[in-house]
């Protein structure tokens, strides 16, 4: 009798795994959490976990969790190709959500091709995840070129007129050029430099002389992370006092601190409302969260992951609670005017943009953007 009660105890144990296991929607991600983008990458998942964590103490979507697995891709395209062969074939993972790099993503596309898998909300604006429309991504941003393009009218509105580009020689520093210089057209300026840099290993003190000798008033840094914190300050090494301007890809309180002494008055584009505008809704909610968990403040990047989780969830909830990758991908598509508290998400299989807000904002004296 103990034996065949032994035997029932094990079997309901390993019943219950089982059905642990069949409850949990896992979701996989992988971004640089060390490296170039580090402080950006934490903060953008800190903010969807923030979200992603309160939807799983109300018991999850549909009645199952969702388990988030973040692996580190160092900001390496190759690692992340490998890291999102890993998620989705090794660990079947149901989406790909909140990868951070424009040849990143790039490299993971035919893997969510092959196998039907969604990507939802990339953290990177490039053009080349918009049009034309890839299937299974969805974007939760706006594009690159729109920030840049914006970045150099505000400029030229101010009477500048002298603007230099540098820019990571890579797809994504390439999409951003494209956007500068349709700024510059419609403003009837030439950039007095354009210089790009391996992204691999920079050398900016060539590019700092080339740019303070062309008197440069302002220089829109197309780049991410640590590189733009080192061209930076390699261009005022290099006597250079010129505005500088970079895009939202580093809107985060972590790019501020790594600029220290030189963060001051830098313009960041952005791509959602200000992170202390409780006039939205969103903001006001993932204000609240966050003060639920204890003290900290929410920055632009943090609130970058907490919509992109918002629409996750939405497409999981859509999907049912038995949610396939095909399922995940149809509901997502099925999205429209999805309120994520004072902004609207709208997909189609004729577009994957999600959202089109641009904004400006410049590091003030206390180390924060101010709109």
């Amino acid at each position: 009798m103990k034996q065949w009660q032994t035997l029932w105890a094990g079997a309901a144990l390993v019943l219950g795994v089982c059905t642990a296991s069949q409850a949990q929607i896992l979701i996989g991600q992988t971004a640089g959490f060390s490296g170039q983008v580090a402080a950006g990458v934490k903060e953008t998942t800190d903010g969807a976990r923030l979200y992603i964590d309160a939807v799983n103490a109300k018991g999850g979507v549909n009645g199952q969790k969702i388990e988030l697995t973040s692996l580190d891709d160092k900001f390496d395209p190759k690692l992340a190709a490998d890291n999102a062969r890993k998620l989705i074939e090794e660990q079947n993972v149901a989406a790909m959500f909140l990868t951070r790099g424009t040849p990143h993503t790039e490299a993971m596309i035919p893997l969510l091709e092959k196998h039907g898998v969604a990507l939802v909300a990339p953290s990177t604006g490039a053009m080349v995840l918009h049009q034309p429309v890839r299937k299974y991504i969805f974007n939760v941003r706006a594009t690159y070129q729109r920030e840049a393009e914006k970045a150099i009218t505000h400029l030229a509105s101010m009477g500048i007129t002298r603007v230099a580009l540098v820019y990571a020689d890579d797809s994504f520093g390439a999409d951003g050029v494209q956007g500068a210089q349709k700024g510059l057209t419609t403003a009837k300026l030439t950039p007095v430099a354009s210089e790009k840099f391996d992204r691999a290993k920079p050398d900016f003190a060539p590019i700092a002389t080339k740019v303070a000798k062309g008197d440069a008033q302002a220089v829109l840094i197309i780049a991410s992370g640590s590189a733009v914190v080192d061209a930076t300050a390699a261009l005022r090494t290099a006597g250079s006092a010129a505005q500088i301007v970079t895009l939202s890809n580093n809107a985060s309180s972590g790019f501020i601190k790594s600029l220290g002494a030189n963060a001051r008055g830098v313009i960041v584009t952005q791509v959602y409302p200000n992170e202390r505008a409780v006039t939205y809704p969103m903001v006001k909610e993932a204000q609240e969260m966050a003060k639920a968990k204890g003290p900290g403040e929410i920055s632009p990047a943090m609130l970058e992951g907490f919509a992109a989780a918002k629409v996750l969830v939405e497409g999981l909830k859509r999907a049912g609670p038995k949610p396939s990758r095909d399922k995940i991908h149809a509901a997502l598509e099925s999205i429209k005017k999805f309120d994520l508290g004072g902004l609207e998400v709208s997909f189609s299989p004729d577009d994957h943009t999600g959202l089109d807000f641009t904004d400006l904002s410049i590091i003030g004296t206390d180390g924060k953007f101010r709109r």
